[in-house]
């Protein structure tokens, strides 16, 4: 299992959305670090940037959207803050979203409602590119 003991921080403000992403990882043996916007999602990576392998990343929060905190993580200057992949979370599937996850910083684009299988390949894939 490629996903046993990741570390994954969940931005995501809807509660029952992130309960969902919770129960997914943890079913992958994965380990859930959630955030309910942007801006908590940037304090946890402050302080605990070296426990997180991967980022899950809500573009539409309050307080602070997942654009904003991934700009704010990359200019971060912090270790692992350019390396550490950053998946962005939509519920739109538009052209030019995945355009714009891509300027933020973002690696990767997934749509909600999330996917498992879609999700268990893309945490895979990243992590073999980032242990790579």
């Amino acid at each position: 299992n490629c996903l046993k003991g990741l570390r994954v921080l969940v931005a995501e403000d809807g509660d029952i959305n992130r309960e969902i992403m919770e129960a997914l990882l943890d079913g992958m043996g994965a380990v859930c670090i959630p955030a309910v916007n942007g801006r908590e999602a940037l304090d946890i990576w402050r302080a605990r940037h070296e426990d997180i392998d991967l980022i899950l990343m809500d573009v539409q929060m309050p307080v602070m959207d997942g654009y904003t905190a991934t700009r704010e993580i990359r200019a971060g200057g912090l270790p692992g803050a350019v390396e550490t992949p950053i998946i962005a979370m939509t519920a739109h599937a538009m052209s030019g979203d995945r355009e714009k996850s891509l300027e933020a910083g973002m690696n990767d684009h997934i749509t909600k409602p999330i996917d498992p299988r879609t999700l268990r390949r893309k945490l895979c894939a990243w992590l073999a590119r980032t242990a790579a």
